[in-house]
């Protein structure tokens, strides 16, 4: 597979040409960026080469019509679903902790998620339901699903992407307990394999008080399950 090199960097570097031009004209561009900017476009250019390689190791013709963008499109859209792998909970926690005379459960439950199973790297989707019971300190409710975003926005695993979630929330805010569950579906197992369309894979991680206590959890469980 022959590919010019110089024409796909001019055509992915054009979106981040652009996106400096934007931040120069909001003041924000600066020499860094640039250089941010350069290494993604490089990144990407490499990664819609990989799909132009696979679509033709796969039998088709990826001069055709239909085909001409599809490989950069798949690069982007990769670039995005691994997105989690260059964001940190610091950022998204800072400034968001609060100290409050606060000690009852808090509940956020039906957080939608989607993720890459690392085995295949086909989507697995569902919901995630979060409890913590603050110790002196809470934290804005949209961080709890921006950390579920940040860890699924990576090649996963249901029961580390669980854990991950929970000891993030547990190390960022010292709780009295922490309780995450997941109910997602795998295409792994709906797209090939044993083809099972309605079945789910249910994963749950309880930290302090929701291990320790048989009434928070049996609480938690009545709460999160409740339609």
């Amino acid at each position: 597979m022959e590919y010019h090199h110089d024409s796909d960097m001019n055509e992915v570097g054009v979106l981040y040409k652009n996106m400096c031009i934007e931040s120069k004209h909001n003041g924000l561009c600066t020499e860094e960026k640039g250089s941010k900017d350069s290494a993604d476009s490089n990144k990407l250019t490499r990664i819609k080469n990989a799909y132009s390689t696979m679509l033709s190791e796969l039998g088709e013709d990826v001069d055709r019509e239909g085909l001409l963008l599809t490989p950069l499109r798949a690069a982007k859209a990769m670039h995005f679903f691994t997105k989690g792998y260059k964001e940190s909970i610091a950022d998204i926690l800072n400034d968001a902790i609060f100290d409050e005379n606060h000690n009852e459960m808090v509940i956020v439950k039906d957080i939608d998620l989607f993720s890459l199973c690392e085995h295949h790297m086909v989507p697995f989707f569902g919901k995630a339901h979060i409890a913590y019971l603050p110790n002196k300190k809470v934290v804005g409710l949209s961080k709890l699903a921006r950390i579920v975003e940040i860890y699924s926005r990576r090649l996963q695993v249901q029961e580390r992407l669980t854990k991950q979630i929970a000891s993030a929330i547990s190390e960022a805010l010292e709780p009295a307990g922490v309780a995450v569950v997941i109910e997602a579906a795998h295409m792994c197992m709906v797209m090939r394999g044993v083809q099972k369309m309605n079945a789910s894979t249910v994963t749950s991680v309880m930290l302090g008080a929701f291990n320790d206590d048989p009434q928070i959890r049996k609480e938690f469980l009545a709460l999160t399950m409740k339609k």
